[in-house]
């Protein structure tokens, strides 16, 4: 039973799994990259810009971790730094300058904790991101395709709308880490994996999301055909809102409530 969960953390980190880049350029059209913080560097972990979702102009972020392993270098394997979370931010401002709806597609273990990424400001890009997103006057939506790995992930997920797909996982820690800190052995994986409550049902049934995304025919024409299609719908839906901020808070407070039952 416990191996369940820990077969879909497997399953998330696959190779051959779509990554960010693959849904911007089977989705969207006319894409458009932009680069910098504007105050460090570029981070190649975190891809950005302009393009259309049909017709509609759009701003599209992903945490990109590449397919080759000279890709997933290049992209130090999809852990952030914080002049990546600074450039996602400073593009989803430009977004709400210009009206543009905002889709984030998220797949990172984490954001990176070498020293250089402490040293230049690693939590507070990811806390800032937080803040930020939580009051943009746009729609937002975030979609998991692959691995939702604590606050790296968070800093991409403050959105009216998370989605996850069939086998992408979301989680405060990894199940090594987790096994690693209660039982010192990460061997325990699979038994941590089925405490940590990650699965797509365990974050629906939460209120963590959404909606869970059918993995039919992934990578395939019909599979983005789908996403885009349901990118279209939510988004025609969220424009309609007067109090996108409001219910985006709502959204957020509501997470791990639950009532006192007094005898």
């Amino acid at each position: 039973m416990s191996g369940v969960p820990y077969e879909r953390v497997k399953l998330a980190r696959d190779n051959g799994r779509p990554t960010g880049l693959d849904y911007i350029k089977n989705i969207f059209n006319g894409f458009i990259e932009f680069h910098g913080d504007r105050r460090f560097a570029d981070d190649p972990a975190v891809v950005g810009g302009i393009a259309r979702l049909n017709n509609q102009p759009v701003t599209v972020i992903a945490i990109e971790k590449g397919h080759t392993a000279k890709e997933r270098a290049y992209r130090n394997f999809g852990a952030p730094h914080p002049e990546g979370y600074r450039k996602a931010l400073r593009l989803m401002k430009q977004a709400e300058k210009f009206g543009r709806p905002v889709i984030c597609f998220i797949d990172t273990s984490g954001a990176y904790c070498g020293i250089g990424a402490e040293e230049r400001g690693q939590v507070q890009a990811i806390a800032e991101n937080l803040m930020e997103m939580s009051t943009l006057c746009v729609p937002v939506i975030s979609i998991l395709i692959g691995e939702g790995g604590s606050g790296g992930a968070l800093a991409l997920a403050v959105a009216d709308r998370v989605w996850m797909l069939k086998n992408a996982v979301y989680s405060v820690i990894s199940p090594e880490g987790c096994a690693s800190i209660l039982w010192k052995d990460s061997a325990k994986a699979e038994e941590a994996a089925a405490s940590l409550k990650l699965t797509a049902e365990d974050a629906k049934s939460l209120g963590v999301i959404e909606r869970i995304l059918s993995e039919n025919e992934m990578g395939k024409k019909d599979f983005y055909d789908r996403i885009r299609g349901l990118l279209t719908e939510e988004f025609n839906e969220l424009s309609k809102d007067p109090d996108l901020i409001g219910k985006r808070y709502d959204r957020f407070r509501h997470i791990g409530a639950h009532a006192v039952v007094k005898e």
